[in-house]
C-alpha cells in the first residue's frame, strides 16, 4: 500500500485555484509513488482522514498569512489572510510534530510552517530590500517563467545532500566560504558543512521557478535555512534540525517541474521515502 500524504486544499475561497493548483501536487506525489489525501475545512472530518495519513505536504496558496501571527503590523501589499486555511495547516502541524509524519511546505507551505514554529515573514520583499538589490530577482516572476533565478543550497544539508545523490548533473557547485551571520542562519549551514568531510564549504547552485512576494525572516523553533537566493539573500529552503524528523520547506515550486526536472522529482521522492518508513 502507498504511503498516504495529506495535502490540505489550497485555499477555502478561491475553488478555480484549487482546481488549476492541486492536481500538480496529486500528480508529483503520484510520480514519487505516494497517494494524495485532500483534507477538507471541516476540522472534524479533516482529523478522521489525517489520522490514517503518513506524511503532510503543504501547497501554495494565493493568500498571505494573518501578519498579527508573527507580531506585526499589516503591509499594504499584504494579501487577505485564509483563516480556514491556517486553521487546517496548524492542525496537520500539529498531528505532524506529535507522530513525527514527514513534512514537505512549498511556498506559502513555508511560510505556513515558519510562523507555525514561532518564526516570521518578510510581507513583501521588494520593501525589504536595497534599492539597487530588490531590481536583480523577479521573485514573483510567476508560472509562465520556468527558471526565475537560482538558489545557492548548503551542500552540507539534507537537502543539499539527496539533490548532489541524484542530480549532480542537474548542479552547478561553486566554492564559498560560508560566513557566520548569527540571526540569518549562516551559522546552522556552516555547522553541517563542517560535519561533512567531502564538502569543503561548497555551496550548489539550483535554477528554480519563482512565484512569491513574501519569504522566511526569523526562523521558526527547530529550523534550519539551508538555501537562499545569492542575488540578494532571501532564504528559498528551511529544513528540520530534528535527527527522526524529515521537515522540508522549499520557496520554489517543485510540483510545476517534476515532468522535466530530476532535482523537483527528488524532492517529493523524498517525501514519499521517509513517509514509506513511518507508513512500515
Amino acid at each position: 500500500m502507498a504511503p498516504r500524504v495529506a495535502i490540505p486544499l489550497p485555499h477555502s475561497a478561491n475553488p478555480d485555484y484549487c482546481d488549476r493548483a492541486l492536481p500538480q501536487y496529486e500528480h508529483a506525489v503520484a510520480m514519487a509513488g505516494g497517494e494524495s489525501i485532500r483534507i477538507p475545512f471541516d476540522l472534524t472530518e479533516a482529523r478522521s482522514l489525517i489520522a490514517h495519513c503518513d506524511a503532510v505536504l503543504l501547497p501554495g496558496s494565493n493568500a498571505d498569512l494573518d501578519p498579527a501571527k508573527f507580531g506585526a503590523a499589516g503591509s499594504p501589499h499584504t494579501a487577505a489572510s485564509d483563516p480556514f486555511r491556517d486553521s487546517l495547516d496548524s492542525l496537520l502541524l500539529g498531528d505532524a510534530c506529535l507522530h513525527r509524519k514527514p513534512v514537505l511546505g512549498i511556498c506559502y507551505g513555508l511560510q505556513s510552517l515558519n510562523v507555525y514554529l514561532g518564526g516570521s515573514l518578510v510581507q513583501h520583499i521588494p520593501d525589504f530590500l536595497p534599492e539597487l538589490t530588490r531590481v536583480k530577482v523577479n521573485h514573483e516572476a510567476g508560472r509562465s517563467v520556468a527558471i526565475a533565478h537560482s538558489v545557492e543550497i548548503f551542500e552540507g544539508s539534507y537537502l543539499g545532500k539527496i539533490l548532489c545523490g541524484d542530480n549532480r548533473s542537474r548542479l552547478s557547485s561553486r566554492a564559498q566560504s560560508v560566513s557566520d551571520s548569527g540571526e540569518h542562519g549562516f551559522s546552522h549551514a556552516a555547522a553541517a558543512l563542517e560535519k561533512e568531510p567531502s564538502d569543503s564549504g561548497e555551496t550548489l547552485l539550483l535554477p528554480v521557478n519563482s512565484s512569491h512576494h513574501q519569504s522566511a525572516d526569523r526562523i521558526g523553533e527547530g529550523l534550519r535555512i539551508v538555501a537562499r537566493c545569492p542575488d540578494d539573500n532571501i532564504i528559498e529552503a528551511v529544513e528540520g534540525t530534528a535527527p527522526d524528523h524529515f521537515v522540508l520547506a522549499v520557496q520554489w515550486h517543485p510540483e510545476r517541474s517534476v515532468g522535466q526536472d530530476a532535482a523537483s522529482r527528488t524532492i517529493f521522492r523524498a517525501l514519499i521515502d521517509a513517509a514509506k518508513i513511518r507508513h512500515q
